[in-house]
């Protein structure tokens, strides 16, 4: 049935924080939990189901966290990951160096130590060639001879010395080979020198000879070892090949002989070896050149479980790398954040790559509007506040912020859980606090008015036209075949709702309903669907003069950027009956709304800006208590309204009705009762049905009428002429 809304029914107006405070500031007495703690309280499934996929030790088993971009899943994942990285007793930390490999000369061996042991290694490395450097003179006499006997004996001294200090059995195969190495060296030196007339110790001091003694520290984790983790946690924000894999970096000097070893630079991946490393999906898709190569390379990682160096710079079009250094085992957990359309759209383009990610979390986009969710909220705010050093919000004011979260999520009975919309509001509130002690109700309205202003540009260019009367729009009087619909507009971060005039006209005929829209193809799929609809609903509705000797045309009057959409067709039916029965509508009430083929009226989207965006044309026109919108009753929940709208209907100065059956909203529409159909199919009364009945029989007799003229007319006469 037909109901028209109370001001409590269009918004949510009751107290929503779960008990009285003063402030936020009162909320942090409590025990001490964390912004992400707070988070996560919204989110009980998702953390559970990510805690147990960190959990999983075994390789392949990665993880895939599907969310609303600003729901907080990026930080509360990686909040995630660094407690799950701080847990157990094992530690799987270790540096990565690379140092010369004395067998493949032109290839670099790769060293995993101990955590605080690369950068231990480097520093020894360098003292030890400092002192080779001071030394090696002393070895040669006059005669340009080396003792190979004194530099064999002061060499062994020096590396029995790195393995008592550095005491690792890892570090014995490059250390064993440092003596064999500084000896062969010597050997050749002396024996170039003995075929040239050189001076004494010319070359003597090589230093692409003592680049193979220095090393590459090409992972510290000691970083991670002071923040008290045991596995790495990586967040990799911007993703190539490069910063993913690692790179062959191009020599600072060409002419230096630095051996490729020293100018290999590590990846993400290298970091994150023996932990997780965090990427967002998106960061992927969007490399323009190399996206579908880099979901490539990472798909044969996780399969192959090993990484290679690659010189990216020369090769980076084709996904292939030279100067290649060995691969290096590695095992990494992966963590991937996506929203739900970049997922569909990369398990069509390569679908093989999320078979290595068995564990989807779930981030919900909306939560139930519960005490326990009010209160997590508010203690968010809370500690948002005391962690960005912000000045608190009052009990009164944070009802107007929970009251935004409803609004984001268009329900009264869920919030949004998209986090970011609520701190941009929240520094927002403050900002136009200023130096007030907190932050109150009206506070926080001022900077939600000020947003709107903001945002209201092109509204304002449309809403200007109708009252200059450029776009005619109506909204007092009453006129056949006219209704005011309304339209959902997106640009950008500004949505608003705008009326448009719908237009009908009907006159005996064969051809149903013409769609002026659809015939010139400005509409689309979706409007067509409804409008189809719509004509045959008609049709079932006066089955007993099936088929009908109709023609009418529907318009939306001044549109020339085409339509989409079926929230219109019940707009488009009101207009149609009124101009078939030559009852006028009531121009004050705007409609929006779907129908089905049974006439029942289907929920649209955008309604809050619909309704506000007419009611601020009412406003700019002359509100007089008869102007209104009318909407699916399935829509209510979903009403979130502007104070002021809220405060006209209070008033009687705006209504807002709610209908489930279209009939229903022709009713009100035309003041005239719609009717019941008998089980002959016809209407009986003076009812809206019942006229719509008795003009379509009129039609039928009038087309039949004229086709008879028209019959004879077109017979040939009988002529005495030959």
């Amino acid at each position: 049935m037909m109901h028209v809304l109370t001001p409590e029914e269009i918004t949510v107006a009751h107290a929503l924080t779960p008990r009285p405070f003063a402030s936020t500031d009162a909320l942090l007495d409590e025990a001490a939990i964390t912004l992400e703690a707070y988070g996560w309280q919204l989110q009980p499934e998702a953390q559970k189901t990510l805690m147990m996929g960190l959990s999983i030790q075994q390789a392949g088993c990665n993880v895939l966290v599907l969310g609303t971009p600003g729901s907080g899943r990026a930080c509360l994942t990686l909040s995630a990951m660094k407690k799950a990285a701080s847990q157990g007793i094992d530690s799987h930390l270790s540096d990565l160096v690379a140092v010369y490999d004395f067998t493949h000369q032109s290839c670099a061996h790769y060293l995993k130590l101990p955590v605080g042991l690369g950068a231990q290694l480097r520093q020894a490395m360098e003292a030890f060639i400092k002192a080779l450097v001071a030394q090696m003179p002393h070895w040669v006499d006059s005669h340009g001879q080396v003792n190979l006997s004194q530099a064999e004996q002061w060499c062994e001294s020096r590396v029995e010395a790195l393995r008592n200090l550095l005491s690792s059995a890892k570090l014995s195969p490059f250390l064993n080979q440092i003596t064999p190495e500084l000896l062969a060296f010597l050997q050749a030196w002396q024996q170039a020198g003995t075929d040239n007339d050189s001076p004494m110790t010319e070359g003597l001091i090589n230093e692409g000879f003592l680049s193979r003694f220095r090393v590459n520290v090409l992972v510290d984790q000691r970083v991670n070892l002071m923040h008290d983790l045991k596995k790495p946690v990586i967040e990799e924000k911007d993703p190539g090949f490069a910063s993913l894999f690692g790179m062959l970096e191009n020599s600072p000097n060409e002419s230096a002989a630095m051996p490729d070893f020293l100018r290999l630079r590590a990846g993400s991946l290298h970091q994150a070896d023996g932990g997780m490393l965090l990427l967002h999906l998106r960061d992927l898709m969007q490399d323009e050149s190399n996206g579908s190569t880099l979901l490539e390379k990472l798909y044969r990682l996780m399969r192959n479980r090993e990484i290679q160096i690659e010189d990216w710079s020369s090769h980076a079009q084709q996904g292939a790398g030279g100067n290649r250094h060995g691969a290096l085992p590695i095992q990494v957990k992966l963590v991937m954040i996506a929203s739900r359309e970049d997922y569909y759209d990369c398990l069509e383009a390569q679908p093989d790559f999320f078979d290595f990610f068995p564990i989807k979390v779930e981030f919900e986009d909306r939560v139930s509007a519960s005490e326990d969710n009010f209160a997590s909220l508010a203690g968010y705010l809370a500690r948002l506040c005391q962690q960005q050093q912000l000045t608190h919000f009052d009990a009164e004011s944070v009802n107007v912020l929970l009251q935004f979260m409803h609004r984001l999520e268009e329900d009264q009975t869920r919030l949004s859980t998209r986090f970011s919309h609520l701190d941009q509001l929240v520094l927002e509130s403050v900002a136009v606090a200023a130096d007030a002690p907190l932050v109150t109700q009206a506070h926080v309205k001022q900077a939600l008015s000020a947003r709107l202003l903001r945002q209201q540009f092109f509204e304002t260019q449309i809403r200007d036209s109708i009252i200059d009367n450029e776009l005619l729009i109506q909204v007092h009087g009453h006129v056949v075949g006219q209704v005011n619909g309304l339209t959902h507009i997106e640009l950008g971060d500004a949505s608003f709702g705008s009326p448009i005039r719908i237009t009908a006209r009907c006159y005996p005929g064969r051809s149903g309903v013409i769609n002026i829209d659809r015939e010139v193809n400005m509409s689309g799929p979706n409007h067509d669907k409804g409008i189809y609809i719509l004509q045959n609903w008609l049709s079932a509705s006066f089955w007993a003069l099936a088929p009908l000797s109709l023609n009418a045309s529907l318009v939306f009057e001044q549109e020339y950027n085409g339509v989409e959409g079926d929230s219109a067709s019940c707009a488009e039916l009101f207009a149609l009956l009124s101009a078939l029965t030559d009852l006028p509508i009531k121009q004050g009430m705007a409609v929006t709304g779907a129908l089905n083929q049974f006439g029942e009226v289907m929920p649209i989207g955008g309604v809050n800006e619909k309704i506000e965006g007419y009611f601020r044309v009412c406003q700019a026109l002359g509100l007089n208590g008869e102007q209104g919108v009318i909407i699916p009753k399935r829509n209510q929940r979903h009403l979130v309204l502007d104070d002021s709208v809220v405060q006209a209907v209070a008033q009687g100065m705006f209504k807002i009705i709610a209908i489930d059956h279209v009939l229903e909203g022709i009713a009100h529409l035309t003041g005239i009762d719609a009717g019941v159909q008998a089980a002959d199919g016809t209407y009986a009364g003076d009812s809206l049905m019942a006229r719509a009945q008795a003009i379509l029989a009129s039609y039928r007799h009038t087309l039949e009428r004229n086709q008879a003229r028209l019959s004879d007319a077109q017979q040939p006469r009988d002529s005495a002429h030959l």
